[in-house]
């Protein structure tokens, strides 16, 4: 194990797929981001920032690295080469108007799927994208997982993989919304938060 000096947070911004949203967490999120002057990654759905694009905006806004998560958070692998394309292009699509950045070449597959598919990882190529998977999830999405479960994963895992590691997270569960703080609290002294493109090796 490497001593970490480094942490990529990055944060999926997507519809929720589970019961425990509190309205207003990514905004929360991006409140804590600010209090402690930290940019991270967000990887958007397009169909999220059609229905956030104040949200939206405010994440280019503040200095945050934006990547595409699809349109319709589909399984990549599951959608023919036309679906692909044409997913891929409706969220660049949306982000773009929503937030005025292009989020090439940064793109997450929903769930990952697709992170080894030669021909999802052809596609993604073609369109000018780099998949960005993860070192560390700490089922943030489980509505079962508290805030304090939430971050002592998030502590072990960095601390397990080292310098570089990107942490997975998401803007919608109330668990992140208070186990982010306490990331922080714990790791701000010694430890420097950085976006997906500052990184020496991107999983």
């Amino acid at each position: 194990m490497n001593e970490p000096r480094s942490v990529a947070l990055t944060f999926d911004a997507e519809h929720p797929d589970r019961p425990w949203c509190p309205p207003g967490a990514a905004e929360r999120i991006l409140d804590v981001l600010a209090g402690a002057g930290i940019r991270a990654t967000f990887f958007v759905q397009g169909r999220w920032a059609e229905a956030y694009p104040g949200t939206a905006r405010r994440i280019a806004d503040e200095g945050h690295l934006i990547g595409n998560h699809s349109h319709h958070h589909a399984r990549m692998p599951l959608l023919l080469d036309r679906g692909l394309q044409e997913d891929m292009d409706a969220a660049r699509d949306a982000i773009v108007r929503a937030t005025g950045r292009d989020p090439r070449p940064w793109f997450r597959c929903p769930w990952g799927a697709g992170d080894e598919d030669p021909r999802v990882l052809a596609a993604l190529a073609a369109a000018g994208y780099r998949h960005v998977g993860w070192h560390v999830e700490v089922e943030d999405w489980e509505p079962t997982r508290t805030p304090e479960a939430i971050a002592a994963d998030a502590i072990e895992g960095i601390r397990r993989h080292g310098d570089g590691t990107v942490l997975l997270l998401h803007t919608w569960p109330g668990g992140t919304v208070d186990a982010l703080p306490l990331v922080l609290e714990e790791l701000l002294g010694g430890i420097r938060f950085i976006t997906v493109d500052a990184l020496a090796e991107v999983p």
